[in-house]
């Protein structure tokens, strides 16, 4: 018998994400890193702010919670879902 699709929602990627942050005790922190790219991003007239979700991803990633696959991944995942 074939496994039944999951469907997934903006709603489960991003309640995952937090519970993930949450699960760890993780919080988004500003780095001086981050403020860099943020000013080069900018200057170069692609500035592209992460949201909170986008964040929560960073954080659990620098915690060594989840590595560059798994974070990229939910990533991809979070903005298909988010689109319009």
């Amino acid at each position: 018998m074939a496994e039944r699709p999951e469907t997934v929602t903006e709603k489960s990627t991003a309640a995952y994400i937090r519970g993930l942050a949450a699960q760890h005790h993780v919080t988004y922190v500003q780095t001086q890193s981050d403020l860099l790219a943020q000013h080069m991003t900018r200057l170069a007239d692609d500035a592209v702010q992460p949201d909170e979700i986008e964040c929560m991803l960073f954080a659990l990633h620098r915690a060594g919670h989840l590595d560059r696959r798994q974070l990229v991944h939910l990533q991809v995942k979070y903005l298909r879902e988010a689109k319009p």
